[in-house]
């Protein structure tokens, strides 16, 4: 597509549209003389006394002091050939850490520089240590310390692990490599969990499940009598949570990981002297407050994007600006000029992260193996553009807080079209076009057109307008969908997911590549467990050897057919009803459905079904039938955005099947776990793919607030699923495509609100047996006590065995688990009550999509420590107040009680401190900064303090105690 001249806005019924506005080859390193600086290439200097500058003492590596003074500042502060830590030299300021040295400012006993030959390993004493020393690989010099007696640096091995820092996660393939032989090999595979591993973990679980089982009995057949209605609550708690932990097991039975080959990639698609035969890919991103997700998160993103490590020519960043902000528009034109100096200055060093704010912000050892004399002044050189850039941004923002009274204009003083968010045309501009010869990604800005008469599905319905336009625009057969406050932190993650799409044995039966998500600006012990490793590096990594993971709504790549609506390969047969979506009405409430059957649907022709489908779009509908994608070359750029705005339409999608069986589903606010489930059911596979390196990266809700709000949407959503006809316990049984196993995880995730309902009761239940001094087993015997036992060891055992194969750390595991009660007693439990009144006829409740805050902090964590009060808060407040008061009224009846009572109250204590300890980063969020009175200190004063005082009236030690007469002698009644 040609260059665009400026912003086009339009609608459907408007006949026209209306314009609104207007590498080079690395340097060899020199010769190690002791003269010339081996990082910019400058003349190293004289020191103060005269002498010739030596920045290392130990291996006499010649630096300048400019690049030496830098080092120690904004780097590593260690040499780049033998890593020894430098030392401050007369005349440099101090950093961090110099007290920890001698101060010694001369250089009397300076380290004679040993002689180093190009491409050689220099070896250190006779015992036979090899020390650090410099190698030649594909003709750049790399340094190494070898610390294993007989090491050689140009071991395979070696070179493969430098490489692999260096941001190439793959190794450049010899010369020898038999091509044919890579021709035909897989270009991924999956790698079984090591038996020694897994087995142990199974084994454990079977034994946990039978010991349930005993427990089960034996609870059900010794109830207690002077209590049975607490006895019946909690067995009947004890087997709903039970249940719970058996659906979430099953589906854990086979986990697996993958493993790719790029340099069969490489090697297959990207032959010398022939086009590169990679497959193009549309990349979309969805933003929608500049407020609450700021333009310069946007504009890393967009930025780490452009500089993938994938050919320019076909790659397509589309950007939804679902809020129609003008900020957001020129936030994108400024990103798209400096991308033009950022995206060849990461190519040219291969940089990791490509999110500028993240490259900068790192310390890491950017002069490690970089030996080039040009890269650290283009570095200084694009950190000072980069500053630069963020202060035009910046502007931008504070500029935007103060609204015209007449609404925004452009530069032109032409009226920004979206200065009504809610009422405005449709805005496209392509801000980067594809030429020849462009070293840079085709960048489109878009705003679909918004109506009060029209529902617009919120996030779903950007993603599938931005769908629909790059089906006209470039229509690649692949779409990768990304939040904007998620980056790209590995540039080769599309490599990655091609090895799985481009195999000819097994892509063709994949419908979407999901990756993993890891976040940035989280607390050290993150107290509400944002990093979510339990959900990825365990539960998708089981699903992965089922059917697949399913959609977490970013990060992932789908194959454009998959979402079409269109059967796997492996079958064609569709599921016997269809929906077709209507025209919504001004209150928004959805008008009536049509249904049709297997039947009826056979006897309708197949232009009927097109229209249905895509409208009257003739490029919609011949995009949809390309399997390779691309547009037709004819096709003029007028024309390509007239349709572009004509798919962006609010009364597009009027009649047709999208948002049902095209795009992504409508019907729920956890649209990704429905759009998943459908392709599942249509016998698509998935793929779960964890390269080495961390594909994305992004900002999680540190806020308790914010969390909580989050989970709340997601239970809303996993239950507005529940609720309607795509119920996993009955959807897709007639086409018999969705995996038994794969049902049950989803029938998991859709009634796993409910098992808030239980453990609210359960957490109650301590702090009642407490207050009426009654408990819910009776004296136990021997054998009993055997069982308690036994399952609490296997309860613990299997969860270490689960850490040990998936390699979750136990802190971050004890957090999920903190999280998953906090979570169940506040957030879960109002989205039951919210599904509940859903599915009622008259107790629809508002759960429209809201945006979580994606701002990082401007001080270390002060978003952790701000509480703004919602009703979700009072749950598990309530349950500390009451639990610490029955801990406190349980002590007083057993002091009153004498020293018989004290064995049956800590049975009672022990329940009430599970309760308080799983709560306890609620507790300390509620508490507020660090730097107060630490929570546990304060939780143990108030116990103790009460206790303390109980005792010291029941003693009371000050009172004269006199010896009265004997009741059960005298028999008189005292």
């Amino acid at each position: 597509m040609e260059a665009s001249t400026g912003l086009f806005a339009g609608t459907p019924n408007s006949k026209e549209l209306v314009a609104i506005q207007g590498p080079d080859e690395p340097k060899p390193v020199k010769n190690l003389d002791g003269q010339l600086c081996e990082i910019c290439g400058d003349s190293v200097g004289l020191t103060v006394e005269g002498d010739l500058f030596v920045a290392c003492e130990e291996c006499g590596f010649p630096v300048c002091r400019p690049c030496y003074e830098y080092e120690r500042r904004e780097g590593t502060q260690v040499c780049p050939q033998c890593h020894t830590r430098y030392k401050r030299i007369k005349g440099s300021p101090r950093v961090e850490g110099d007290e920890d040295e001698d101060d010694v400012d001369d250089i009397e006993h300076e380290f004679k520089n040993e002689q180093v030959q190009k491409g050689h390993m220099i070896h250190g004493d006779d015992n036979g240590n090899s020390k650090s020393g410099l190698a030649k690989v594909n003709g750049e010099l790399l340094s190494t310390s070898v610390g294993e007696p007989g090491a050689k640096l140009d071991d395979k091995e070696n070179i493969d692990e430098w490489m692999l820092r260096q941001g190439n996660l793959w190794p450049e393939t010899d010369s020898s490599v038999d091509h044919e032989k890579a021709m035909k090999e897989p270009l991924s595979r999956k790698v079984a969990i090591p038996s020694g591993k897994l087995s142990p973990y199974r084994m454990m679980v079977v034994a946990r499940f039978l010991l349930l089982l005993l427990f089960i009995q034996y609870r059900i057949f010794h109830p207690v009598p002077d209590a049975v209605g607490l006895w019946f609550i909690s067995v009947t708690c004890e087997i709903w949570l039970a249940l719970s932990w058996l659906i979430d097991q099953i589906p854990k039975w086979f986990p697996i990981d993958r493993e790719t080959y790029l340099d069969r990639l490489s090697i297959r698609f990207e032959q010398e002297n022939k086009p590169n035969m990679l497959s193009p890919i549309d990349i979309i991103v969805t933003t929608v407050d500049p407020i609450k997700e700021p333009p310069l998160v946007t504009a890393n993103t967009v930025l780490s994007i452009l500089a993938l490590d994938y050919p320019a020519d076909k790659i397509s960043c589309y950007v939804s600006d679902d809020g129609a902000s003008m900020l957001t528009f020129e936030a994108l034109q400024e990103t798209a000029e400096f991308s033009r100096k950022w995206v060849p200055f990461c190519k040219k060093f291969s940089i990791e992260p490509r999110a500028p704010e993240k490259y900068f912000s790192e310390k890491i050892d950017f002069l490690k193996d970089k030996l080039q004399s040009t890269y650290v002044k283009e570095r200084r050189t694009m950190k000072r553009e980069y500053e630069e850039f963020k202060v035009r941004i910046n502007a931008l923002v504070a500029k935007s807080m103060r609204v015209p009274p007449e609404g925004w204009t452009m530069k032109d003083e032409t009226p920004w079209p979206g200065n009504n968010s809610k009422d405005h045309p449709s805005m496209i501009q392509v801000l980067l076009p594809h030429n020849v010869g462009n070293e840079l990604p085709c960048l489109v800005y878009t705003s679909r057109e918004k109506r009060p008469a029209f529902q617009h599905h919120g996030k779903a319905g950007a993603i599938n307008a931005l769908l629909r336009v790059s089906a006209v625009l470039s229509n690649a057969p692949f779409v990768l969908n990304l939040d904007c406050n998620h980056y790209v932190n590995n540039s080769k993650v599309v490599r990655e997911a091609m090895c799985f799409f481009m195999d000819i044995q097994l892509g063709n039966g994949i419908g979407f590549v999901q990756f993993p998500l890891r976040f940035d600006s989280l607390d050290r012990n993150d107290r509400y467990a944002n990093k979510n490793t339990v959900l990825f590096d365990i539960n998708l990594r089981c699903l992965d050897g089922i059917q697949g993971p399913v959609y977490v709504g970013s990060a992932c790549i789908f194959r454009r057919k998959c979402l079409t609506g269109c059967d796997s390969p492996m079958s064609s047969k569709r599921p016997s009803m269809v929906q077709v979506h209507s025209k919504q009405d001004e209150n928004g409430e959805e008008a009536s459905i049509t249904a049709a059957t297997d039947e009826e649907k056979e006897l309708l022709k197949s232009q009927t079904d097109d229209e249905n489908k895509f409208r009257k779009s003739t490029l919609s509908m011949n995009s949809s039938l390309t399997e390779q994608g691309g547009v037709d070359p004819s096709s003029s750029q007028e024309v390509l955005l007239k349709e572009a705005i004509h798919v962006m339409s609010s009364k597009y999608e009027d009649r047709t099947l999208w948002g049902y069986e095209e795009g992504l589903s409508y019907g729920s606010i956890a649209a990704d776990t429905l759009t998943s489930l459908k392709m599942h059911s249509h016998g698509w596979r998935s793929v779960y793919c964890m390269p080495k390196r961390d594909p994305f990266r992004g900002t999680a809700p540190i806020n308790l607030t914010d969390r909580l709000n989050q989970v709340l949407r997601w239970a809303v959503g996993s239950l507005q699923i529940l609720f309607s006809r795509h119920c996993p316990l009955l959807y897709g049984f007639n086409g018999g495509k969705l995996k038994g196993l794969q049902r049950i995880a989803y029938i998991n995730s859709t009634v796993d609100p409910f098992s808030s309902i239980p453990l609210l009761i359960y957490c109650i239940i301590p702090a009642i047996c407490l207050l009426t001094d009654k408990f819910i087993t009776p004296s136990v015997g021997t054998f009993a006590s055997l069982i308690f036992i036994s399952l609490f060891i296997s309860i613990f055992a299997s969860a270490i065995l689960e850490l040990r194969w998936s390699g979750v750390s136990l802190e971050e595991w004890w957090r999920s688990q903190q999280f998953w009660v906090i979570g169940s007693v506040s957030a879960n439990l109002f989205a039951v009550v919210q599904g509940i009144m859903g599915a009622l006829p008259l107790g629809r409740v508002n759960t429209n999509f809201s945006i979580v805050s994606k701002a990082p902090d401007d001080g270390e964590f002060r978003e952790l420590y701000t509480i703004r009060w919602t009703a979700l808060l009072i749950p598990p407040t309530t349950i500390i107040i009451i639990n610490l008061i029955g801990i406190v009224a349980g002590f007083t009846d057993s002091i009153n009680s004498g020293g018989s009572s004290w064995g049956a109250l800590l049975g009672k204590l022990f329940f009430s401190l599970w309760v308080i300890v799983h709560l306890y980063p609620f507790l300390k969020g509620l508490m507020g900064r660090q730097n107060r009175t630490p929570t546990l200190i304060v939780i143990w004063s108030v116990l103790l303090a009460s206790i303390f005082s109980l005792v010291w009236v029941r003693v009371d030690p000050f009172v004269l105690k006199t010896k009265g007469p004997d009741a059960k002698q005298c028999g008189i009644s005292c």
